[in-house]
């Protein structure tokens, strides 16, 4: 078998019997991405030169470094020191990271090779990496399709075996709807278990970086590597960081009552029933819960993010960093800055969140907004005294045609109904794939409690081996 079929755990095995160098590996992965890539348009830019040079290093180091010599590919908001952080963005064109993000620190330290940056939505800001101001990445299964977004770019890398693990950010579901699309797995952890230091910020209350994986295993492997207080973030969590294992007996798992209001998909529904059945037969136990706000997360998390980009996006001005619009005097030249620099989802964002955050309609919206979060907060924390995780599926719809909602904002935002929930309580959730429908995969998705990794660990373990999901690209 190839080496860029393997997973990550076969890979590290082949790795330290010296069946293969991290050289060797470098170049199976570049000769993969000049296959695939020209049909995918997954990656911004690459780093085959540095990538190189660091696998002739590993070479001469220790193999029992955990991450020895596995090629990553990080979304293109997370910093790599010296590589382009464009964010998707034409503001940003021409930025090069100074430094590393704290989980790139990790990445490196580890033994992992950063082979390149992934194509995404601007600033995070859409689910269907269609609105990157470079390109639009296809979805590996159907290249008619997108990939979902905003982390699409890192999502289609996986599908494709153009990377072994990808990293991505998750801000109400940029890593597990497209890892739906795609039929990848996709992890956001508990919002502070993974430093956003090195993270270019969206909304930051809700934003936090997840993991893009080949199977479960490889997913919550690279996550015990890359987890840790980090005090340059002041939402990191300063807690005793213990090796996140399989919870080690049968749980409760929670179905929504409310979940018919969602519009899902038929064939979605069936896909979840017989999901739920095959994890019954492993000794499961299956309840309803009722989560009575959750119909209002969409607005709510829209509400929230809105008025957080507006604020994060304010320093691109023209001033300090990126783009400039030279111009007769300092307003005009934030103004056409701006103007030339943002796309039209980014600019419709900070309207409407600098609307939202004014005087006189701060108290009617954004206030509002962020107390029913706390509502929805509230309902998953009384559902869990009843569970031990939710399971729902990650997308209400298989993907959609390219092109097909670009145009109509509402209807983009709806592929987010089933996700946004999670990051408004900052719990963690993961996407697991569990089949096939008219040739384009489906994935469902565990929810537990703050911290409790360790539970969505043991269902998507079980979930995972009761329905193969073999890729077939």
């Amino acid at each position: 078998m190839k080496p860029f079929r393997l997973s990550l755990t076969e890979t590290l095995k082949l790795l330290r019997e010296r069946k293969i160098s991290p050289l060797e590996l470098v170049d199976e992965y570049k000769n993969r991405v000049k296959e695939k890539e020209g049909n995918i348009d997954a990656y911004l830019s690459f780093n085959w030169n540095e990538a190189k040079k660091r696998a002739k290093e590993l070479e001469k180091e220790e193999r029992d470094l955990p991450l020895y010599g596995i090629p990553f590919a990080i979304k293109d908001n997370i910093l790599v020191k010296n590589l382009p952080n464009t964010c998707g963005s034409k503001i940003l064109e021409n930025f090069i990271a100074p430094y590393d993000a704290f989980v790139i620190e990790k990445i490196k330290k580890y033994g992992g090779i950063i082979i390149g940056k992934t194509n995404m939505d601007e600033f995070a800001m859409g689910s269907s990496t269609e609105n990157s101001a470079f390109k639009v990445t296809k979805n590996p299964w159907d290249t008619e399709r997108v990939p979902g977004g905003s982390s699409g770019g890192s999502a289609a890398v996986i599908a494709s075996d153009m990377a072994l693990v990808a990293l991505g950010s998750d801000t109400g579901g940029s890593v597990r709807q497209p890892a739906s699309f795609c039929g990848v797995v996709g992890l956001k952890p508990t919002y502070g278990l993974l430093s956003r230091f090195g993270l270019v910020a969206f909304a930051s209350s809700l934003d936090q970086i997840g993991i893009f994986g080949k199977t479960v295993e490889d997913t919550f492997y690279v996550l015990n590597l890359i987890q840790g207080y980090d005090e340059r973030d002041s939402t990191s969590l300063d807690i005793n960081y213990n090796k996140i294992q399989p919870f080690g007996g049968k749980l409760k798992i929670g179905i929504i009552k409310e979940i018919n209001k969602f519009g899902i998909e038929d064939v979605i529904v069936k896909n979840m029933e017989e999901s739920l059945k095959a994890l019954e037969s492993m000794g499961h136990k299956i309840v309803e819960v009722s989560l009575p706000n959750i119909h209002n997360s969409l607005p709510v998390y829209y509400l929230v993010a809105f008025a957080e980009a507006s604020s994060n996006l304010a320093r691109y001005d023209g001033v300090r960093y990126g783009l400039r619009v030279e111009s007769g005097n300092l307003k005009t030249m934030y103004t056409e800055t701006r103007k030339a620099g943002f796309g039209k989802e980014v600019k419709r964002r900070i309207l409407l969140g600098t609307f939202v955050l004014s005087s006189g309609y701060y108290e009617q919206w954004y206030l509002k907004a962020s107390k029913v979060r706390r509502l929805i907060t509230n309902d998953f924390e009384e559902a869990f005294k009843k569970v031990d995780v939710l399971f729902f599926p990650t997308s209400p719809t298989l993907p959609f045609k390219i092109g097909e909602r670009i145009e109509d904002p509402l209807k983009m935002y709806l592929a987010d109904v089933m996700t946004v929930p999670v990051n408004l309580s900052g719990i963690p959730g993961i996407n697991v794939p569990t089949g096939v429908y008219n040739g384009l995969p489906v994935g469902m998705q565990i929810v537990s409690n703050y911290l409790e990794e360790n539970k969505i660990y043991r269902v998507a373990l079980d979930l995972e081996k009761s329905i193969p999901f073999e890729r077939k690209l």
